[in-house]
């Protein structure tokens, strides 16, 4: 069940904003900092914590760390909410039939 590492990255509001700014494209850790309103050492432990559940990638340019997005890292997440989205949707159809028989 690695989509609960996901949803665990993700629950936090600052790796949302930084998930949000690289979806404009990779940028440096400093660029970073500048985008979301919290400190440098803040934003590495952050990208840490997104590194360690496949949702962004980091590569060296120098002494510079470059960060992106990973895509594949929502895979997980995604058949989870469409598997939810899948019986909700079984339900409501479920409801309505019975709604259209007792008439």
């Amino acid at each position: 069940m690695t989509y609960i590492i996901t949803l665990e990255a993700l629950a936090d509001p600052n790796r949302r904003a930084l998930i949000e700014r690289l979806q404009k494209g990779p940028c440096s850790v400093s660029d970073l900092t500048q985008a979301v309103s919290i400190s440098q050492p803040a934003v590495s432990q952050h990208l840490s914590v997104l590194k360690a559940a496949g949702l962004v990638t980091v590569k060296k340019e120098g002494a510079r760390r470059i960060y992106s997005l990973a895509p594949q890292g929502l895979v997980e997440l995604r058949r989870y909410i469409d598997h939810l989205w899948d019986d909700v949707l079984a339900a409501f159809q479920q409801a309505a039939e019975n709604q259209s028989e007792g008439e």
